[in-house]
């Protein structure tokens, strides 16, 4: 039961920071939105930041599960459309997953106010996709199927302009349709350009 408050508590939290950020909500209206009192609320956390800081573990976990990370990586494609499926189905994860879209929204806001956002923002918008396809061009590399090249050069080039088309997702939800075409059709580029010789 205390498990499954806590749970609440935690999703009503991402909900409403990454609508008004950590500053912009407080433990009034967080308490108000789960139809709790305040001192039901502090009997699971002492303070408003160690929600903030449960809700950041949280987030970290839920989107390695999902989406992978660099200690977690997907399998290697065994074929240069492979990297493409992955790659759509990867995308597709996280503009869909309303909870991966409420991180990235408040990891946007927050990242200027707290040093564990910052880094969390980092990671997650450009090192840890860097590192993890790091690891997938070299293993595709290894099995002849990409072009041997520097490949941490390479996963930064394929993630910058794909994580970049997953924000205008964020912003402008309306034009999800035309950027999910353009990562694609990058990725297509992309190994057809560095595909094995």
């Amino acid at each position: 039961m205390a498990k499954d408050t806590k749970e609440k508590i935690l999703s009503a939290a991402l909900e409403l920071f990454s609508q008004n950020g950590y500053a912009g909500t407080n433990i009034r209206e967080l308490s108000a939105a789960l139809g709790m009192g305040k001192s039901s609320l502090y009997r699971h956390f002492e303070s408003k930041e160690a929600i903030w800081n449960a809700l950041l573990d949280e987030m970290i976990a839920y989107y390695a599960e999902r989406f992978g990370s660099a200690e977690h990586l997907p399998p290697v494609p065994e074929s240069l459309e492979g990297l493409t499926q992955m790659t759509m189905r990867m995308v597709n994860l996280t503009i869909r997953d309303e909870r991966i879209i409420m991180t990235r929204k408040v990891l946007t806001l927050e990242q200027y106010r707290d040093p564990r956002a910052r880094a969390l923002a980092t990671k997650h918008f450009l090192t840890g996709l860097t590192e993890m396809f790091t690891r997938i061009f070299t293993g595709m590399m290894e099995k002849g199927l990409l072009r041997r090249e520097d490949p941490q050069m390479l996963a930064f080039a394929y993630t910058a302009p794909i994580s970049s088309l997953i924000h205008l997702c964020d912003r402008e939800p309306e034009k999800t349709g035309d950027a999910m075409a353009q990562i694609e059709a990058f990725s297509r580029h992309f190994v057809k350009t560095y595909g094995g010789e």
